[in-house]
């Protein structure tokens, strides 16, 4: 009984300094399912930073930081991932077991997305699209009921929420003309976003064009959206009368044009033929639009 009881004393001891920790396990990974908050595009499965981090893993025989999971309420012996699609896509492809946590507290459909929101950021590997699709489908599932509390919620500024979200909801088929969704940043999109709300049918029509063609670089593919003028100084243009200069015409990087006359060119009186004659212009050009 003495020997039983110091055993026991033993054990208890050992135990104590595990006080707190959560149990991992090497598991299947055809038995761990992607959380339905998922963030991953399939392109970034293809990358050659995947590549790299799968061969790693690979290498050491198996992914050595573990994954979170949790077990799946239908079915507790298959488990859903709370954050670590990387490391499991890696080890399922890799046909090695993944190592997890198991989360055994229950884990609300919030307190797992804004575990994964936050893993992705402190990790910075998601890119802008991802992002921000995996705040609009939160939207759009009514976790939140607004941007400004998905940001309140998630302690997130609301600035860096709607920029994200802005990447997201880009049309598809403008989303299609980069070599992929993942080389989309905030800058692009909010150019393109711009473009949109002052000229959405001419956006998509050169859309369609760019579909077509050769893949260009980002920067490229958004200029080409915008219109060539957009966001150039130097696409300065001048309106001569009679060989004259009168006055320019300019753009600026969210492109909108202005129209400068030089002193004396535009008098009061005739002011109404001039605004008449742009109003004429712009409905012709929007009816071929």
């Amino acid at each position: 009984m003495l020997a039983a009881e110091g055993e026991v004393a033993r054990l208890k001891a050992a135990l104590q300094q595990f006080d707190g920790s959560l149990p991992t396990k090497k598991i299947d990974p055809k038995l761990v399912e992607p959380s339905r908050w998922a963030n991953r595009h399939e392109a970034s499965f293809t990358t050659s930073d995947f590549i790299r981090f799968k061969a790693d893993i690979e290498h050491a025989g198996g992914n050595v930081q573990p994954i979170l999971v949790r077990p799946r309420a239908e079915d507790v012996s298959k488990y859903e991932i709370v954050f670590g699609h990387r490391r499991h896509r890696a080890c399922l492809e890799l046909g090695l077991p993944v190592l997890a946590v198991i989360s055994t507290a229950p884990l609300s459909d919030f307190e797992l997305f804004a575990a994964m929101d936050r893993e992705n950021r402190e990790r910075a590997d998601l890119s802008a699209w991802e992002q921000g699709a995996m705040y609009r489908k939160a939207l759009d599932e009514a976790m939140f009921p607004s941007q400004r509390r998905l940001a309140e919620a998630l302690g997130l500024s609301h600035t860096w929420v709607r920029k994200a979200i802005t990447v997201a909801e880009l049309p598809e088929p403008v989303v299609q003309c980069f070599r992929s969704p993942l080389e989309l940043q905030f800058k692009h999109a909010e150019l393109i976003s711009a473009a949109l709300e002052s000229d959405r049918k001419g956006v998509l029509r050169r859309a369609e064009k760019l579909r077509q063609s050769d893949r260009m670089s980002a920067s490229a593919v958004t200029s080409a959206l915008v219109g060539k003028h957009r966001g150039s100084a130097a696409a300065a243009q001048e309106i001569r009368v009679a060989g004259t200069v009168a006055g320019r015409i300019t753009w600026d990087a969210r492109g909108q044009a202005t129209i400068r006359f030089k002193p004396g060119v535009l008098h009061g009186e005739n002011v109404s033929g001039l605004i008449e004659a742009i109003g004429a212009f712009v409905a012709s050009s929007t009816a071929k639009s």
